[in-house]
């Protein structure tokens, strides 16, 4: 049944039965090490953890909204999952491929500064959520700006235009704030002065919204091969190469997907491999040879917090847009 929700940005919280599944992967699978990448952010309201270490999950699903809780009990070899909402039993369905069951890295042989971590992690996969827009919206709202500026930006839109993630009664489990993204036809209804009140310029609103427009077929197009989605996606005005890069990665599980144009990735990747900091073409140059994996190569960097020396002061956020 439905009953009243007093959070502002969703009217009701849907109220129904848990769904369950255990599922036992064929590898001892990084549960935390596999979702990270969907976090945005530590204030992510769509990304929990529970006091008990459980990771929630509010997800938009072709089906409806869903709450996913996980558990990871290593010792046993098992994943127990629990959801809630109209899109329960999608979720349920996609968690293998969401935990990186479809992906295959046989073949894979990191660079040599990588070895070490691929030995440490080698028990991570690429997963893949099957949601094209929701990775786009959260890669658009990061595109040009400081990861501190993106994070609330999403936050603020989450919070004011998407909805309480449904979940079990208050009085069955300790409560988790849990949200999920506004959908697209929400999207297509914000008006320009919220998205600023979001902290989100016109040059990131616009291409969220030409997205939120075509949502349905994004939707399709994530089920064609990588480089074909690639194509179709940066037909769109305002996406280009590395929005699709990011969002290839998490929707489609594609492991050769490089993150070019990004701030950050280029110089970490050439600085561990060579020790010099370097650009998105020595970048190209020296992933060549993994072709196929890159994606893997540029996360490993990432799981094992290797990074060049950082020296000055940090971006600053810009301040010159309205406050909330």
């Amino acid at each position: 049944m439905l009953a009243p929700c007093p959070d502002r940005g969703a009217a009701y919280a849907l109220r129904v039965g848990a769904s369950e599944r255990v599922w036992r992967p064929a590898w001892p699978c990084p549960v935390l090490a596999v979702l990270a990448t969907h976090r945005r952010g530590p204030g992510d309201p769509t990304f929990r953890f529970g006091d008990d270490g459980a990771i929630w999950r509010g997800i938009g699903t072709p089906q409806g909204p869903a709450s996913l809780r996980l558990v990871s009990r290593p010792d046993a070899g098992e994943v127990h999952a629990t959801a809630w909402g109209s899109g329960a039993e999608w979720a349920l369905d996609s968690l293998p491929r969401m935990l990186g069951a479809d992906d295959d890295p046989s073949g894979f042989v990191p660079p040599e500064p990588l070895a070490d971590a691929w030995r440490r992690h080698r028990h991570w996969r690429l997963g893949a959520t099957g949601l094209v827009m929701e990775a786009l919206l959260p890669a658009i709202l990061e595109q040009k700006v400081t990861g501190q500026e993106a994070f609330a930006g999403f936050r603020r839109l989450v919070h004011r235009f998407g909805e309480r993630a449904p979940g079990p009664p208050s009085d069955a489990e300790p409560p988790v704030r849990l949200w999920v993204q506004p959908p697209a036809e929400a999207l297509r209804r914000v008006p320009s002065w919220e998205w600023l009140r979001c902290h989100v310029d016109g040059a990131r609103s616009r291409p969220v919204q030409h997205a939120a427009r075509v949502a349905a077929s994004l939707e399709r197009a994530g089920a064609e091969p990588p480089e074909v989605f690639d194509r179709r996606l940066r037909s769109l005005p305002g996406i280009g190469v590395w929005t699709s890069a990011e969002v290839r990665s998490r929707a489609l599980g594609d492991a050769d997907s490089v993150s070019f144009g990004d701030y950050h990735v280029a110089a970490n990747v050439t600085y561990v491999l060579t020790g010099e900091v370097g650009d998105d073409a020595q970048m190209a140059e020296l992933l060549a040879p993994y072709a196929g994996h890159r994606h893997r190569v540029q996360r490993l960097v990432e799981l094992a917090g290797l990074q060049r020396p950082r020296r000055g002061p940090r971006m600053a956020p810009r301040r010159h847009l309205p406050a909330r």
